[in-house]
């Protein structure tokens, strides 16, 4: 080989090899045959089994999964399409097992970027593990939110193509930012994706404004057609996903609501988005943002409790409580105190200690306009995190910045300075050790290191001075534990006092642990400048306790403990009990099943086996939404499950434990012919009223719809019935001597549902709110839904095309900014 290639090539072997042994020894238990048990991930198999199944017994995937919440377009849960790009996400995570792929990917395009700067390779690789393991990607993949972290993992490498373009890399940049912006938009996490954009928006304009100042107004053009051009073709390229999911969203909560359900009232509303209270659940608290360098702050984790060294039960002994009745107390008590409240929280988004430092380091001294453009990105994010905490700024960004109100969870934004925070440290890094005359700026700056890292200790001594360490929990305590005969509340200010205790030693001690990191950068940093140590030694140093910290913190939240046989997760999750054997006797398809148990709008086990009118799903439509708010929250109403054919519901013996079977021969069925059609002014209306119609005869329907409704004239001797159900097609039959209306028991979703008469198109209209209702003439018809939407199959084709030009652009530019290379070598040779 080449000894220059070889050269060349060694560090990035190098790199691929550190993060293989690192991704290694913190998945270990996925090498030895295990699997993580994701309670997401087991509720998209459930959700999608009756897609699999279709498909072996038809060949092909269906559109619609009739499966859950009683029907919904099969796209926003499996997705498929035509392309002639190969499997990108296994070729660059070498095809490591979960959850290696997702820290191996990460690694390895944050590593691109760190190429991009042209890094040193020891920064870069410490920068690249730094990203990848972050507390907060080892959170979300212990929970199963994997679309969330393919497209945490591909932000850098789209950033990289930026980078490769603004350094007038142009061939090389046009291949990375097409690869780069397909893979974002393909894996589906258009919040993800928003919050990308605010990074490449600060990126471009930090840029922008040094060329318009520089007047390199070639370089503009050209730097600013690649970039458009790349992003338009990736965004073809992931066109099913963009679209579909665009035009799902006009139906689901995210595209707004047209009527809001408070207890037993139903109101009008005209939001277009989500609606704030919703939307600002998980909030962070202002003092919170610290989690990103103290991760324990705030208690960490919802599902962590105080524990046995609570200062809860020196309080409650001091009054007189036994003290194992005092530590089953604090037991019972969570540890977190943050803002995220009554929801709680699975983990912090900590960035590691030493990564914040250095990243705040670089944004007080590294002279690049890159670093206002992050700074700026970062404030922003940590602003919005805020949410309902800052209701002045986020009510506006939530009214005025297009989008950001069809997504919920402030506190996600932290994503961003997720990224921007280990990128300035690196670059902070390169600078301080391995830049031009770096030890010359370093003695320089020296003073206003000081002051920066100075200045974070002592706002977060402020903070920890001038907090009281109340919490949203202490109202539900003092409620609790108050006598209500007496009214004494001793013993819960007493609980409440050692709650605050709790916390401001959790705070406290977290200052330390920062306090120890500071000093040991600033230690770091000073030795340097004296000589006393190599920069490769502190770069190496500093890598090795950063990578050694995160690891430590992510044990809380991914270890051996989530992970079990691929046999134990089918057997817990995926084998048919008696009920479910029971219920499959029933060879009709016409029939869904009602689990009655906590949380069925979010359990998918009952949709693996039937067709449910529960389920799993981030968005379902607003119509279904708005039907379990008014006639689920409170209790069951029967006249609801008729309406909805659930001829099963399985509930659980209180006693035993077990599920239990109870048929309903009161489902109205897939279809029936209504006696009359009571026609209501609007959403608010036909919500409340199909609550007190007997709808087997009455169908309720807005007058908005009245040109498609005739009123029947009832014939007792009129009939109709399913005659084939099929996914994407239901076909019934009717006879009838007079005009009918018929309401079919299938969910209203007006983009791609057709009916046909005798073949003939004919307009059908949204009847009882969630289903739809047709007017049939007199005589003996056929009459079909079929899903057939436009939309998806124009998707598929725009996708496909633009799969070859994604191959096109990424191979070509490659092998062009190869050959340019190579030329460049001949000639300086």
């Amino acid at each position: 080989m080449n000894s220059g290639l070889f050269k060349k090539l060694l560090p990035h072997v190098v790199a691929i090899v550190v993060f293989l042994i690192v991704t290694a020894i913190f998945c270990k238990p996925s090498l030895e045959g295990n699997v993580l048990n994701q309670t997401d991930v087991t509720g998209w198999k459930g959700s999608a089994q009756n897609v699999f199944d279709y498909k072996a017994t038809h060949g092909h995937y269906p559109l619609w999964n009739p499966n859950v919440f009683s029907g919904m377009p099969n796209y926003q849960i499996y997705l498929h399409g035509k392309s002639v790009l190969p499997n990108f996400p296994a070729i660059i995570s070498l095809g490591l097992p979960k959850p290696m792929n997702f820290f191996f990917t990460a690694c390895i395009c944050f590593y691109i970027l760190c190429v991009a700067f042209g890094l040193n390779p020891v920064v870069s690789i410490f920068g690249s593990l730094a990203y990848a393991f972050a507390t907060y990607n080892a959170v979300i993949i212990g929970v199963g939110h994997e679309s969330k972290m393919w497209a945490i993992s591909f932000m850098p490498l789209l950033l990289a193509g930026m980078i490769f373009t603004f350094s007038k890399k142009y061939w090389l940049g046009l291949a990375i930012s097409t690869l780069g912006a397909y893979l974002e938009i393909a894996v589906n996490h258009p919040q993800i994706n928003f919050y990308f954009l605010l990074i490449a928006a600060a990126v471009t304009l930090a840029y922008l404004v040094d060329w318009i100042r520089k007047r390199e107004w070639k370089h503009l053009i050209i730097s600013g057609s690649i970039v458009i051009v790349s992003a338009l073709i990736g965004v073809a390229g992931s066109a099913v996903t963009f679209m579909t999911s665009y035009e799902y969203s006009k139906a689901t909560m995210r595209g707004g609501k047209s009527v809001s359900v408070e207890g037993e009232q139903v109101k009008s509303s005209k939001s277009t988005g989500l609606d704030t209270s919703y939307a600002f659940q998980y909030s962070l608290g202002k003092a919170e943002t610290a989690v990103m360098l103290m991760p324990d702050a705030f208690g960490a984790t919802s599902a962590k409790p105080l524990g046995d060294k609570s200062h809860v039960i020196e309080k409650l002994t001091d009054k007189g409580v036994p003290e194992n009745q005092a530590a089953q107390v604090a037991n019972g008590l969570p540890a977190y105190w943050g803002g995220i409240d009554g929801v709680g929280t699975s983990g912090p988004p900590y960035i590691g200690a030493i990564i914040c430092i250095i990243a705040l380091i670089g944004f007080v001294i590294v002279q690049t306009p890159l670093r206002w453009g992050l700074l700026a990105v970062t404030i922003l994010a940590i602003l919005m995190s805020w949410g309902k905490y800052l209701p002045g700024f986020n009510n506006f960004l939530f009214e005025h910045l297009p989008m950001y109100n069809k997504f919920r969870a402030p506190s996600m934004t932290l994503v961003i300075p997720g990224l921007t925070l280990p990128l300035m440290a690196v670059l902070t890094l390169q600078y301080i050790l391995f830049g031009n005359k770096s030890k010359e700026l370093l003695k320089a700056d020296f003073k206003k290191i000081l002051y920066a890292v100075g200045g974070l200790i002592g706002l977060l001594i402020l903070i920890y001075v001038m907090m009281d360490y109340s919490s949203w929990i202490d109202r539900s305590v003092l409620m609790q534990y108050t006598d209500p005969k007496t009214g004494d509340n001793g013993f819960a200010r007493a609980i409440v006092a050692g709650m605050k205790a709790d916390r401001k030693g959790m705070f406290g001690g977290q200052l330390l642990r920062t306090i120890g990191f500071a000093a040991l950068v600033l230690g770091c940093l000073y030795l340097y400048r004296r000589n006393v140590i190599k920069p490769m030694v502190i770069a190496v140093a500093l890598a090795a306790i950063t990578i050694i910290d995160l690891l430590v913190v992510d044990q809380d939240y991914l270890n051996a403990d989530n992970y079990i046989s691929p046999d134990e997760l089918t057997s817990q999750n995926f084998v048919p009990n008696s009920v479910d054997q029971q219920i499959s006797q029933d060879r009709n398809p016409d029939y869904r099943v009602f689990n009655n148990a906590p949380g069925w709008t979010s359990e998918s086990r009952t949709s693996y086996f039937h067709k449910s009118i529960g389920g799993y799903h981030p968005a379902k439509l607003s119509i279904y939404q708005d039907l379990i708010d008014k006639y689920f929250s409170q209790g069951v109403d029967q006249n609801i499950l008729n309406m909805l054919n659930v001829r099963y519901i399985i509930y659980t013996d209180q006693k035993t434990n077990v599920p239990q079977l109870a048929p309903n021969p009161y489902a109205n069925g897939s279809c029936w012919l209504v006696k009359s059609v009571k026609l209501v002014q609007g959403p608010v209306q036909e919500l409340q009223d199909i609550g007190t119609t007997h709808l087997k005869d009455t169908a309720i329907v807005q007058q908005s719809f009245s040109s498609q409704v005739v009123q029947p004239q009832w014939d007792s001797l009129a009939t109709i019935k399913l005659a084939k159900f099929d996914n994407d097609t239901m076909r019934y039959s009717f006879n009838s001597s007079k005009p009918q209306f018929a309401i079919f028991s299938e969910v209203y979703y007006p983009f791609g549902w057709n009916a046909y008469i005798d073949g003939k198109k004919t307009a059908y209209c949204k009847a009882d709110y969630v289903l739809r209702g047709l007017s049939i003439p007199a005589g003996q018809h056929s009459i079909e839904f079929i899903f057939e939407p436009s939309t998806f199959k124009r998707s598929v084709n725009i996708a496909y095309i633009a799969s070859f030009l994604i191959l096109i652009f990424f191979v070509g530019g490659i092998v062009m900014q190869l050959r340019r290379d190579k030329v460049k070598t001949t000639v300086s040779s």
